[in-house]
């Protein structure tokens, strides 16, 4: 399978001219699906939600259609966040939009600083879905500072980890990323942006290093810091499939959860 990732500086409140940016990328791509980082349709810094609403987006909205067109074209499944509008509510979501138009649609579970000002925690849960045959996972940016998110994806069966992010936390998510690969045996795209954002008193620089890790904790590729970049690559996600880490240890059936009460409290 192949695999991208745009790592890019969206333009805050610019959806037409980001929309045109991910498009004019996606036309130069071969791949069977790509990943975009958090919020690529708007920007990022929005300090209420009456302030991101104007820029929120329902799934099937006119203004993604040029990206439902690309998914089409080059018969890729495109992975982007984006502002939701649903039922005059917002929430910081993921679609991944497929080929033939189907869409999936998950909305951030863990809000991260002043999100929590501008969108509502996320109601999807985590779910997994099949494309091409493989299993793939959703999760947005601080997610990943939660194991149980990883974690219960890979025990619905989820092959690959789709990681929107907007990370500002310099190389925190890029090393756990790492661990949850590892720790479940599965490969994960994360997909980071570059920039700055500025509001008031509160300055925001962006990380980059967008990565692609294997099941064994390996990273496959890794783009710069402060670089518009294209990741690609080629893997076999059957490897996600091998939960031994010896041949007597698999990390599923070696669990014991009699002993973990109080881990979901």
């Amino acid at each position: 399978m192949k695999g991208a990732i745009i790592q890019f500086e969206p333009v805050l409140g610019e959806t037409e001219r980001n929309i045109d940016k991910i498009v004019s990328e996606i036309k130069n791509l071969d791949a069977d699906f790509v990943v975009l980082p958090e919020l690529a349709t708007s920007g990022y810094l929005f300090l209420s939600m009456d302030e991101v609403r104007p820029f929120a987006l329902k799934p099937d909205d006119e203004k993604l259609k040029p990206i439902y067109e690309a998914a089409y074209q080059k018969n890729t499944m495109v992975v982007l966040g984006f502002p939701e509008l649903a039922d005059d509510k917002v929430y910081n979501s993921s679609i991944a939009i497929l080929p033939d138009g189907k869409f999936y649609v998950y909305r951030k579970t863990h809000l991260f600083f002043k999100e929590k000002d501008a969108f509502l925690p996320g109601d999807t849960g985590f779910f997994v879905f099949d494309y091409l045959g493989v299993k793939f996972g959703m999760m947005i940016c601080f997610d990943w500072f939660y194991p149980e998110s990883a974690r219960v994806l890979a025990k619905k069966g989820a092959e690959v980890l789709l990681h929107v992010s907007n990370l500002v936390l310099p190389g925190m998510a890029q090393k756990g990323m790492v661990v949850r690969s590892m720790e479940n045996r599965v490969f994960s795209f994360t997909a980071n942006r570059i920039g700055r954002e500025e509001k008031g008193e509160i300055s925001l620089k962006f990380t980059g290093m967008s990565q692609v890790v294997s099941p064994k904790g390996e990273v496959l590729s890794r783009a710069a810091e402060d670089l518009e970049e294209i990741i690609h690559i080629e893997f076999n996600p059957e490897e996600a499939l091998n939960k031994n880490i010896t041949e007597l240890n698999d990390i599923f059936k070696d669990r014991r959860p009699e002993f973990y009460e109080g881990l979901c409290d």
